[in-house]
């Protein structure tokens, strides 16, 4: 495609489906497993302009295979080991649709292989933290993305049929990295001897058979003839060796949004949370609203109350509008984050889902749901403003809102707003890095963070300033000239150079296969896709499937 192509608006991205609308997965389930097979439409693309051939995917595709890993969770508790594999002969899967890429935005590209990261890592948690763990069965080649998949299972079986194969291509095709945390999962997690990881990522064929298990690239390999009854024998006996779950699922409705578009302002209202995006301004207002409602008062009340369990469901609309603003408006630089309701009753919610959690599977679901959604809210490259006011509920889980933003504005007056901490702020839902938000902040001085475990009482501006819990604290008089000459100035700035100011500066402390895998491997391929050496005029993604070589710019930087 031209490169001018590259400029056609993205379609407007919506993530409710469900297994009935799948149009490139079959989802089944029996007992303790559950089969995700992969048959891709070649010919229903997230857009228009490509083919998704050899079991390739786009957006569209990763999006289904995203609601599957979350309803499994929540709809399926009696699966405890998914065999993800393919529906088409001879191909697992081809990975990301080079077509799709090449004709994409900067800005979609790098969304879509955050997103498909987010998918991948909520897959593995799945494994490490519900007791549902996937494994992937290679009936046929998994090259690029394909492989990227398999490697976020907890094992990995490959078809020994002279042709299946595992391979990276493409940095010796493509000039491009494994965009979804491959290199990192290759050396990381499956501890692949450096040397053989490198010749195995310049190597555009790939790697079969025995050589593939002797390099640590899979877990094993079987002939073609055993290979179903290998694998489902291997799957069962990891379901066994996992403890079960009592209680039926739960089923995940649609999220319910109504949208309006008018006067250079478009708004999102959902049941607990409000978006008003200003295109002018690039400025998206987000408001959180407290729970109405007293907490169920037992598991079995919390079950029959399902999805409407106000933290399941305020998280699940969070989750939603943080998506859409990422895809859907990508001019936004800055959300402004405001809460209404009451503090105590958000401490009350909170103390009671996490004693819920220790015991009743689905509540522990929904802590690990709630967490998710931070760490998205964090890997959004938006700067990220929280603004407490009279009729705030900053507190316990909704204070971590205030902990993740890049800095926060309090009102220091009569009657002002009031701060609250819970056990939620100390554990439960930490960042990427490993850490509460709170470990985070105080680095230099851990002790604070027990210290604060002890405040029970709400705290006012200054209370809140004093402990270093706010970042200032304007008067009523300074308040509305504070706030809006912060916003302006905040919207100014290049937002190239505020992403990854950002990115530097919210994950302080120790590093993680997570934080690898977004501030390294997405910051390196952020920068390449921008290179002519791949997505130029004549760069390796652009020239893809035509006769001539690619063009590089021989200089090593």
């Amino acid at each position: 495609m031209a490169a001018s192509d590259k400029d056609t608006p993205a379609p407007i991205v919506r993530f409710d489906t469900e297994p009935s609308r799948y149009r490139h997965w079959q989802l089944t389930t029996e007992g303790p497993l559950a089969r995700l097979a992969m048959k891709v439409d070649d010919a229903a693309p997230f857009r228009p302009g490509y083919a998704l051939k050899l079991n390739s995917y786009d957006l569209g595709v990763d999006i289904e295979l995203a609601d599957a890993v979350t309803r499994l969770r929540f709809e399926h508790p009696e699966v405890r080991c998914v065999v993800v594999t393919s529906a088409v002969p001879s191909c697992f899967c081809a990975g990301a649709n080079i077509y799709m890429l090449g004709s994409s935005s900067h800005d979609f590209k790098v969304n879509f292989c955050k997103f498909t990261n987010e998918t991948r890592l909520a897959l593995e948690e799945a494994g490490d933290r519900s007791g549902q763990r996937y494994v992937a069965a290679l009936n046929g080649v998994a090259s690029g993305g394909g492989y990227e998949l398999a490697l976020a299972c907890h094992a990995i079986y490959l078809q020994d049929d002279g042709s299946s194969a595992v391979s990276f291509p493409e940095t010796p095709l493509l000039a491009v990295l494994p965009g979804t945390g491959g290199l990192t999962r290759l050396v990381d997690k499956r501890k692949v001897r450096r040397d053989l990881a490198d010749v195995f990522s310049t190597l555009a064929e790939g790697v079969r058979g025995k050589r593939a298990k002797d390099w640590g690239l899979v877990d094993e390999v079987f002939p073609k003839s055993r290979f179903d009854d290998e694998v489902k024998k291997r799957a069962l006996a990891l379901a066994e060796a996992l403890p079960g779950k009592e209680g039926p699922g739960v089923k995940l409705p649609p999220v319910a949004v109504e949208r309006r578009d008018e006067g250079g302002k478009s708004s999102a209202e959902y049941r607990h949370v409000s978006v008003v995006v200003d295109r002018h301004k690039r400025v998206a207002e987000l408001t959180l609203r407290g729970p109405s409602d007293e907490p169920a008062p037992s598991p079995a009340a919390f079950r029959e109350r399902g999805v409407d369990n106000w933290a399941f469901a305020l998280f699940r609309e969070l989750d939603a509008a943080l998506l859409d603003l990422r895809f859907n408006f990508p001019e936004v630089g800055l959300i402004v984050v405001r809460t209404v309701g009451d503090p105590e009753r958000v401490r009350a919610h909170d103390r009671a889902l996490l004693a819920l959690a220790e015991t009743d599977w689905l509540a522990r679901e929904v802590v690990l749901h709630m967490a998710r959604v931070l760490k998205r809210f964090e890997l959004s490259a938006r700067s990220i403003f929280a603004t407490l006011e009279p009729g705030s509920c900053f507190a316990g889980s909704l204070f971590e809102v205030a902990l993740l933003a890049d800095r926060s504005y309090m009102l220091d007056a009569e009657g002002g707003p009031r701060i609250g901490l819970s056990p939620a702020n100390f554990g439960p839902l930490r960042m990427a890095n490993g850490l509460t938000r709170l470990e985070t902040r105080f680095l230099a001085t851990p002790a604070r963070v027990a210290a604060l475990a002890g405040e029970t009482e709400l705290l006012d501006a200054a209370g809140a300033a004093e402990r270093g819990l706010v970042t200032f604290t304007p008067d009523d008089i300074d308040w509305e000239d504070d706030v809006r000459i912060a916003i302006e100035e905040r919207a100014s700035l290049s937002p190239d150079a505020l992403t990854g100011m950002e990115a530097n500066l919210r994950f302080a402390g120790p590093e993680t296969m997570e934080t690898k895998i977004f501030a390294r491997l997405s910051a390196w391929q952020n920068w390449i896709f921008q290179r002519p050496n791949a997505t130029g005029p004549r760069g390796a993604l652009t020239m893809y499937g035509r006769p001539e070589r690619p063009e590089f710019d021989w200089r090593r930087t």
